[in-house]
């Protein structure tokens, strides 16, 4: 939390100065009270001492003061709130590896199909678009806000050869910054990877790719998919059967990552990876917005108010 006007905080220092006079102007209270009676014998002229409630007051007023100090200072915070136009693309890897069948029920249809979970979660004025990457990187399908489209795109995804991965970073990071909201600005951009693996091939290497995102303001989230036993089964000339090991390779995910202000996130599953997905909806679905919340304590202070003076009526009511 910031303040607009924080020297008005030191209006606060007036809480503990009123606690302190209103203790010493108890004691002389007493003091006085027992020069002109014996206290000893004030149980029979009264029922009881008002006790600690006769505080209550006094504390729910000092409340109200606080909040109303606070409330001149301006208090600012940083707040979520929906966003009503982004463009978010979703890059996934169809190289040979994603064959693999230790996400059920290979890791590009657990991909795929989960993907719809993400879809569900970002807002429906929202622009997805779907970039597949191999041997080079491929539009899907543009930016669209029709889901329908964006499913069919998601349904088409075939293996492939090669890992062409800043091909895909840079070509997703481009699409989208050409993307216009209607009042002509450019709404925010942000790029999902779903891979399993390093660079295989391609034009522009992902240091480079990440640092083209950056320059244009798009955080690049990545999630690494796969364990380290999947294997793929490949038939080679003459009808051979071949066991390829393809565990996932994080390192270079992770940078990208780093380097663009995104996230990357390491998946072994399909329940893990929809969990991603969800929570990468809600993200982005958000965004963070520093506001003044004055109002609030000003409306706390007021409500203060009147809990003090309820309390202090009832008390006066019942004590004698």
């Amino acid at each position: 939390m910031s303040f607009e006007a924080p020297l008005a905080l030191l209006g606060l220092l007036l809480v503990p100065m009123l606690v302190v006079l209103v203790f010493v102007h108890e004691r002389r209270r007493r003091a006085q009270a027992a020069r002109f009676g014996n206290p000893a014998l004030l149980p029979n002229v009264i029922d009881r001492e008002p006790g600690r409630l006769r505080f209550l007051p006094l504390a729910i007023l000092l409340g109200a003061l606080c909040a109303m100090v606070v409330g001149v200072a301006r208090p600012h915070a940083t707040v979520s709130v929906p966003r009503e136009e982004a463009t978010v693309m979703i890059a996934i890897d169809v190289s040979r590896s994603m064959k693999a069948t230790d996400v059920v029920p290979t890791r590009l249809d657990a991909a795929r199909s989960t993907a719809e979970v993400f879809l569900d979660k970002v807002p429906a004025k929202f622009r997805v678009g779907v970039v597949s990457f191999a041997s080079h990187a491929g539009v899907a399908v543009p930016p669209t806000a029709d889901r329908s489209l964006v499913r069919a795109a998601l349904d088409t995804l075939k293996p492939g050869e090669g890992t062409a991965l800043g091909d895909a970073v840079l070509l997703s990071a481009q699409l989208g910054s050409r993307q216009r909201a209607r009042d002509g600005t450019r709404p925010p951009t942000s790029v999902l990877v779903i891979s399993d693996g390093a660079r295989v091939g391609g034009r522009t290497t992902p240091q480079t790719a990440a640092q083209r995102a950056r320059t244009l303001h798009v955080p690049v989230y990545t999630v690494v998919l796969g364990t380290q036993n999947g294997v793929v089964e490949e038939t080679l000339t003459g009808g051979f059967q071949a066991t390829i090991r393809v565990p996932p390779s994080p390192q270079t995910l992770r940078q990208i990552a780093r380097t663009t202000g995104g996230e990357s996130f390491t998946v072994t599953d399909r329940a893990g990876l929809r969990k991603v997905y969800e929570q990468l909806g809600s993200r982005l679905g958000h965004r963070k917005e520093d506001r003044e919340i004055t109002d609030a304590f000003a409306g706390g202070s007021a409500l203060l108010l009147l809990a003090g003076a309820a309390a202090s009526l009832t008390l006066f009511r019942r004590v004698p």
